[in-house]
């Protein structure tokens, strides 16, 4: 079965975030007002292939684990979509 996943990657709170700041710092020359705390991060969608949502999980949780997140300085979140069967 194929599934869809994403995985949404951040800074912890505490590490320095310069492109945040950055964008922070220039929404209110475009007229945008009260914006404060803002942080970038990163969105990571694939496909993958699995028998079940337990399975399909228990691999993104390992890929975040081992590369899609350094989980030194970066936390994620993830879902897992069923999508079609293969």
């Amino acid at each position: 079965m194929t599934f869809k996943a994403g995985v949404h990657v951040t800074l912890r709170p505490g590490i320095a975030d310069p492109q945040g700041l950055t964008i922070e710092r220039a929404l209110p020359a475009l007229g945008y007002e009260g914006v404060s705390g803002v942080r970038v991060g990163k969105m990571i969608e694939f496909d993958l292939d699995a028998t079940d949502a337990a399975e399909a999980e228990s691999k993104v949780r390992g890929m975040c684990e081992q590369l899609l997140a350094n989980t030194v300085i970066e936390s994620y979140t993830w879902s897992v979509d069923a999508g079609e069967e293969s």
